[in-house]
């Protein structure tokens, strides 16, 4: 299945476009070294968590704003095959002078899927999230990701994708880890929902958060308090 490797960093809200444009320049090299999509989605709906969320995740400030993106690959050989190739590439050494925000802060990981499941329709807005599963738990996460996937696309998503830590490493600074406030024995769970528009996304989650087969059980396989997620707009999808 598709691998993933997952960012979020802090840009500063004022160079929105610069970032944008900053990416789009960057891409035809990362479609050189294999990837095959690059997607670049702007805070819209993130909200203020009480133990985890975004902007804790890369230590944003009042002036910045959480931007979720990733690179698809069609296996992990293919994207370590290409960022052994982005660290030798002066290309990408230019790019990294030129960047318009903290790069220090930025988080990533590799990921590789459990669940992609696809519905009808073009992705104009995503939510993103990020969670925190027991290891052991991972066939327990997986199957009910896989329900929680059916109802997404029912309710008229595009495309439901958790994608499970496969190449997490620790930062200096910030990584998934602390974003997530990993325990031991945890592993770190990438995923986001596509879905055709804004609109759709929050006529969905307010018929699905009426659901009972969406409520919290008492035997959760995850601990959804260190979970954090939130609404956001591509910016750039190639």
């Amino acid at each position: 299945m598709t691998y993933f490797e997952g960012f979020v960093a802090a840009v500063p809200t004022a160079n929105e476009d610069a970032y944008a444009a900053h990416a789009r320049e960057a891409f035809p090299l990362f479609s050189e070294f294999g990837a095959t999509r690059m997607v670049e989605a702007w805070g819209d709906d993130v909200p203020r968590g009480e133990v985890t969320d975004f902007y804790r995740a890369v230590a944003a400030t009042d002036e910045e704003t959480p931007v979720f993106s990733w690179f698809e690959y069609p296996d992990r050989a293919a994207r370590d095959a290409a960022n052994e190739r982005i660290v030798n590439d002066e290309r990408m050494h230019a790019l990294g002078e030129t960047m318009p925000f903290d790069g220090k802060r930025m988080i990533f990981g590799g990921f590789a899927a459990i669940v992609d499941e696809r519905g009808d329709g073009a992705p104009a807005y995503f939510d993103g999230m990020f969670t925190p599963v027991p290891a052991a738990n991972r066939e327990a996460y997986g199957e009910m990701a896989r329900k929680m996937a059916g109802k997404f696309i029912d309710a008229g998503a595009v495309r439901v994708v958790e994608a499970w830590g496969d190449d997490v490493a620790e930062g200096e600074t910030t990584d998934f880890r602390r974003a997530v406030r990993l325990e031991d024995g945890e592993n770190v769970v990438f995923s986001y929902i596509a879905w055709p528009d804004k609109q759709t996304r929050d006529k969905a989650w307010e018929a699905l958060m009426a659901d009972p087969d969406m409520q919290p059980g008492e035997h959760m396989p995850f601990d959804g308090k260190r979970m954090f997620w939130g609404g956001f707009r591509p910016i750039l999808d190639l």
